[in-house]
């Protein structure tokens, strides 16, 4: 559904946005197609939207998986007939792409879990929502398409619970705080994020846990998931992540080559059951040694 804050988007631009993991070169092949449809009608990807138009698109079929199944160590925390819950660990890549054909979760998925989900396609089996490389933390993933479904849904309706802790440069002085800014592609870098006026409705909420000489340890709770929220949201009100090398300072900070943000919980309702489901990851080893660092600084 075309909503006020979308109105007047070309079609393209809308359907890539509004789905997770889809490029715009695909969406732009379904269109013409005719997979895409606005209020049952095949139009044109430069069509702009008016409020209250519903858009639906009709995606392929999934392919075989052709990814080769890795014996790569991964914390699996929870599992049943439906769906795994991951402890990702910094460094390692979610899913295949440019740079990274192999030795990503998903190969290591296709080792220890045989019944994955294949409704995003070849590259992405059983991935509901991603981390960074370098974000550590929970992760759900699909182990069947009811499944898949069900908390892609969750995600788009935003009432999956999702709270990452990481540490920021300076102090920041409000205890409570909610971060309300538009993210969209940069105008000036493609390869980034920014808040733009035309971006999409990105909406952080955070809790000072602990303030240091230059630094803040912050809770942050997503109410939206726009890609690289939490790092362009933390840049905006000029406290970057500590360690960001996209949005934050050049220079290194306690030797992470990476930024310092890690999701520890994660809530949701089970798709078979409806029950309400949370799960935790403490702080890795790198971050509580950095605590540690400051806290002996004061």
């Amino acid at each position: 559904m075309v909503l006020e804050d979308m109105e007047g988007e070309r079609l393209d631009m809308f359907v890539t946005e509004n789905m997770e993991d889809i490029s715009r070169a695909l969406v732009q092949n379904l269109i013409k197609a005719g997979k895409v449809l606005v209020n049952g009608r095949p139009l044109k990807a430069s069509y702009h939207l008016k409020l209250g138009e519903e858009v639906e698109v009709e995606l392929p079929e999934p392919t075989k998986v052709a990814i080769e199944a890795q014996d790569i160590p991964l914390h699996i925390i929870y599992q049943d007939e439906d769906l795994a819950i991951v402890d990702k660990p910094k460094g390692l890549v979610v899913h295949p792409a440019h740079g990274n054909w192999d030795h990503t979760m998903v190969n290591a998925l296709l080792y220890h879990i045989k019944d994955l989900s294949g409704i995003n396609g070849e590259l992405r089996p059983g991935i509901v929502h991603r981390l960074d490389k370098d974000t550590s933390g929970v992760m759900v993933v699909a182990k069947n398409d009811v499944a898949h479904r069900n908390l892609a849904e969750q995600i788009r309706i935003h009432s999956i619970k999702r709270e990452y802790t990481t540490l920021v440069h300076g102090v920041i002085k409000e205890n409570l705080g909610v971060i309300d800014a538009p993210i969209g592609r940069s105008k000036l870098d493609r390869k980034k994020m920014a808040v733009v006026a035309d971006g999409r409705t990105a909406i952080s909420n955070y809790e000072v846990l602990k303030r240091f000489t230059n630094y803040s340890l912050v809770k942050v709770g997503l109410m939206t998931g726009r890609t690289h929220q939490i790092r362009v949201h933390f840049a905006y009100i000029k406290h970057s992540v500590v360690g960001d090398p996209l949005y934050g300072s050049a220079r290194k900070h306690f030797n992470l080559e990476t930024q310092a943000l890690h999701a520890h919980l994660l809530g949701f309702n089970h798709p078979r059951t409806g029950e309400y489901m949370a799960f935790t990851s403490p702080l890795p080893k790198y971050f509580e040694e950095i605590l540690a660092e400051l806290a002996k600084l004061g």
